[in-house]
């Protein structure tokens, strides 16, 4: 796994907050890193990190 990988996952490990980020911030953290929500969403379901509050569906 390349740095910057290690990044994107540290940043949405440091994100989540009891094993659960909510929608409104993981759509702010993908905007942060320049990224489509859904891999965002990707890297939340890889390390076992619920998404909650979803109103967009960005990550159902």
């Amino acid at each position: 796994m390349n740095k910057n990988a290690d990044d994107f996952k540290n940043a949405v490990l440091k994100a989540a907050i009891d094993g659960k980020l909510s929608c409104p911030k993981a759509r702010q953290l993908a905007e942060e890193l320049g990224v489509p929500a859904k891999e965002v969403r990707q890297v939340a379901d890889d390390l076992k990190i619920k998404i909650f509050g979803c109103e967009l569906g960005c990550f159902e």
